[in-house]
């Protein structure tokens, strides 16, 4: 029993997948953060062309 007790200490699979987890859940907040702020100046960019083009 004992060392069952001491096998389940030792094994830190289940920390190591929390920290991938959060280090995913990190990646996916800083990509849609940078997709948000590129989308407002890709819809202004776009904006202003077809303006441009309509003035034609």
């Amino acid at each position: 029993m004992t060392n069952l007790f001491a096998r389940f200490i030792k094994n830190e699979s289940g920390a190591t997948a929390i920290e991938y987890g959060l280090i995913a859940a990190l990646v996916a907040v800083a990509a849609i953060g940078g997709m948000t702020a590129l989308g407002g100046k890709l819809q202004a960019q776009f904006t202003d062309i077809s303006t441009q083009l309509k003035g034609k």
